[in-house]
C-alpha cells in the first residue's frame, strides 16, 4: 500500500455470474462502509475491460466483492495476480476449490471433517433417473447463493425437469435435514455460530430477501455443537487456504447429536448484503461494518 493516509480502494462488483445481484448488493454496501472508514474508493463493475480499466485507477487495493464464476473460482484472483495488485479474500487456489463443492468435499474428508455422499453425473442423468435414494438435492457444482437447487422429496417418483441454465454436469448429493448452522473465520478464529431459521429450504429469496429468514446469533445450541461447528470451520479454513475471511456452512440433526453435524461448504466470499451473515456475526462480536471491511483492506496490503 502507499503512504497516502486515505488509501485507494478499487471494489469491484457486479461481474458476469448468476449471482450478479447479490455482488451489486454487496459492493455497494462495502464501498460505503470503506468510504466510512476512510479510504478512498472507486466502484468498478467488472466487465471484460477489467484489466484496462484496473490499470487506470492504479488502487493500492482490489476489494474483491465478486460472487459466482469467475469472481469466486480463482479467475479474477489470477488475473490480480498477474497485475500485481494486492486484493482482499482468498488467493486463486482456495478459491477455485471452495467454488467447487464436489472438490471441496475432497478437501473435508482428508481433513477428517464430516460430509454427506454426493457424486457429479451429467444433467441428462440426473433428469432421467433417481441416482440416489431420495431425499437428495441436485445443484451445480460450482454456483453458490443457492442458486440452481432441487430438492428431491423422499418418495418421489421420478427426478425434477432440470432447468436449461443448470450446468451439463451436476452434484447429486444425499439431503442432510435438520437445522442450518453457519459460522465465519476471520483471520485465524472463527467468529460465532449462527442458527438460521426459515419457513423451509434456505434458498436464495431467504438469503437476500428482507424478512426471509431470521438469525439466532449466537446460536442457542448444545456447547458441543457450538464449538464443534467453531473448530469445523477454522479447519475447513485452513485446510482450503483461505486467506482473510470465509464462512462454512452446516446441517445439523439434532436427533444424531454430533454425528448429525455436517460440512456443506466453506464461501472464501461471503455475502455482504443487509440481509448477510458475516457482517452480523461481526457485529455480534464488537466488529461494526466498516472496521470489518477496513480489516480486509489492511490483510491484503499485510498479507501479500
Amino acid at each position: 500500500m502507499s503512504s497516502r493516509t486515505d488509501p485507494k480502494v478499487a471494489v469491484i462488483l457486479g461481474g458476469l455470474s448468476a449471482e450478479r445481484e447479490v455482488s451489486l448488493s454487496t459492493g455497494r454496501g462495502c464501498a460505503a462502509a470503506l468510504v466510512e472508514a476512510g479510504c478512498d474508493v472507486v466502484e468498478v463493475d467488472a466487465g471484460r475491460d477489467l484489466p484496462r480499466v484496473l490499470a487506470e485507477i492504479s488502487p493500492d487495493v482490489v476489494f474483491n466483492a465478486l460472487h459466482g464464476r469467475w469472481g469466486e473460482d480463482g479467475c479474477v484472483q489470477g488475473l490480480l495476480e498477474w497485475m500485481g495488485l494486492p486484493y482482499t479474500h482468498s488467493g486463486v487456489l482456495a478459491s477455485a476449490l471452495a467454488l467447487d463443492k464436489q472438490k471441496t468435499k475432497d478437501v473435508y474428508r482428508a481433513a477428517r471433517l464430516p460430509v454427506v455422499e454426493s457424486v457429479l453425473v451429467p444433467k441428462a442423468e440426473a433428469a432421467g433417473r433417481h441416482v440416489l435414494e431420495p431425499p437428495y438435492v441436485i445443484k451445480p457444482n460450482n454456483e453458490g447463493s443457492s442458486v440452481g437447487v432441487y430438492i428431491v422429496p423422499e418418495g418421489a417418483n421420478r427426478p425434477p425437469e432440470l432447468s436449461a441454465e443448470m450446468p451439463e454436469t451436476v452434484m447429486v448429493e444425499a439431503f442432510a435435514p435438520g437445522r442450518e448452522l453457519t459460522t465465519t473465520v476471520l483471520g485465524d478464529r472463527s467468529l460465532t455460530v449462527t442458527d438460521i431459521l426459515t419457513d423451509g429450504w434456505y434458498d436464495y429469496d431467504a438469503k437476500y430477501v428482507e424478512g426471509g429468514s431470521r438469525h439466532v446469533v449466537p446460536a442457542e445450541v448444545p456447547a458441543e455443537i457450538f464449538d464443534a461447528c467453531m473448530d469445523y470451520a477454522l479447519r475447513a479454513h485452513e485446510a482450503l487456504g483461505c486467506r482473510g475471511i470465509s464462512r462454512t456452512d452446516f446441517r445439523w440433526d439434532e436427533a444424531r447429536s454430533l454425528d448429525g453435524l455436517v460440512l456443506l461448504e466453506t464461501n472464501t466470499q461471503p455475502g455482504m448484503t443487509p440481509t448477510s451473515l458475516t457482517p452480523e456475526q461481526a457485529e455480534a462480536c464488537g466488529i461494526s461494518f466498516p472496521e470489518l471491511c477496513k480489516w480486509l483492506v489492511e490483510d491484503a496490503s499485510c498479507g501479500r
